[in-house]
């Protein structure tokens, strides 16, 4: 049995309890955070994810007689089952009578200056995946900005990151930053939220570098080595590990006529067109709950099926992987007309797309972008939380 491996089965060992120390969140640190929502107005930002066991964290709150004043719903929605982007409107929760204010409402990413009058506390618990490009993010910290703005304490039940074993990618030029991609840190960071939130404040990245005061309740049992499986699939064309793990490689498809497999029941574990030449598999997208327009609807593609191939081990050693990318460029042999403008917000970088229209390969792009990783993960070492190792 080699080293690698006998790490590997250790940390899924510790992970599932089988030495009593399975994984904590923050969320199930009751003690630490409910003396500090007793007789406030409090306002939770969650959504399905948020889970206490069994029992969701607003259910829970409500039951211990906590005022809470609203429910902050991020996108996908306050049950996760929105599409990528889609508008949310605003509505009551049916269960609690709380009102739902979604923050993907209208334009702004950020709740009103009325509604953070109202509150005292704002209360955080959202299970990220670990990448740039995934929205809860940039959710986290529109909303650090919304507090320090109105000075409303923050309180961020801290969730461990499925991905937070490695660090990968080019970091953001911000002329690119957007929701997909708001802050000046590689595309695979492997930090928690809780971690990227003092990160946030120390570097000074909010507006006007005014920070937000935040209170980060930290995971037990868990170090950066822990291969964590989410409990709850935190976005509708995320169903499982697998897609979680390939989802860093294979999410810039989004930006090209290529589809990853929305609208079948394995999001990010294929991907294919009607056009491309040579394979056998194929699968043809559908409309489905959480994917109602997905790319190439009803249209038979063909492609390549990573439902099964490379292992896990082997995706999650190869880190961010362009060779999929670059596969379908070649294959389709549509030159600029393969990538939208999307691309850059997803990469977060321009020299990417042009060293593939020049065919260079995956691990000459990867080498580009290899000693600002190295430089990251030093200059995050002042803000991690958990043992590396």
């Amino acid at each position: 049995m080699t080293k690698r491996i006998f790490i590997f089965l250790i940390t899924i060992a510790v992970n599932i309890g089988l030495f009593g120390q399975s994984v904590k969140t923050g969320a199930e640190s009751t003690q630490e955070y409910l003396p500090l929502l007793k007789g406030k107005k409090v306002a939770v930002l969650t959504n399905q994810t948020g889970m206490i066991g069994n029992t969701h964290l607003v259910d829970s709150l409500v039951t211990l007689k906590i005022n809470i004043v609203a429910i902050l719903s991020p996108e996908h929605g306050f049950r996760g089952e929105a599409d990528a982007g889609e508008h949310v409107a605003s509505s009551i929760d049916q269960k609690t009578g709380i009102p739902i204010k979604s923050l993907y409402d209208g334009d702004t990413g950020k709740p009103s200056a009325l509604l953070m009058k109202e509150i005292d506390i704002m209360l955080f618990d959202l299970q990220d995946v670990g990448v740039r490009f995934y929205t809860y993010l940039t959710t986290m910290a529109r909303m650090m900005e919304a507090c320090a703005e109105n000075n409303v304490k923050m309180i961020i039940l801290d969730r461990p990151n499925p991905l937070g074993f490695y660090v990968d990618g080019p970091i953001l030029d911000l002329k690119y930053k957007s929701a997909v991609g708001w802050l000046p840190i590689p595309t695979v960071h492997g930090m928690t939220l809780g971690e990227l939130a003092g990160m946030i404040n120390g570097e000074k990245w909010l507006a006007n570098g005014v920070p937000c005061d935040v209170k980060v309740v930290k995971n037990r049992n868990y170090t950066h080595a822990t291969m964590y499986e989410l409990p709850v699939k935190p976005s509708p064309n995320l169903p499982d590990m697998r897609s979680i793990y390939l989802y860093p490689s294979i999410c810039y498809f989004e930006a090209t006529p290529v589809s990853l497999g929305r609208g079948t029941d394995k999001a990010f574990q294929m991907y294919g067109h009607p056009n491309m030449k040579g394979y056998d598999f194929k699968f043809t997208p559908r409309s489905i709950p959480g994917a109602k327009f997905p790319p190439q609807l009803n249209e038979e593609c063909y492609g390549v099926d990573l439902r099964t191939e490379p292992s896990i081990e082997e995706i999650n050693k190869a880190g961010i992987n362009l060779e999929y990318v670059i596969d379908a460029y070649n294959n389709l042999n549509l030159d600029n007309h393969f990538f939208r403008s999307f691309f850059e917000l997803l990469i977060g970088r321009d020299y990417v797309r042009k060293m593939i229209r020049q065919g260079k390969s995956a691990a000459e792009i990867k080498a580009t972008w290899a000693n600002e990783v190295e430089e990251f993960k030093v200059k995050r070492k002042p803000y991690l939380l958990y043992p590396e190792s």
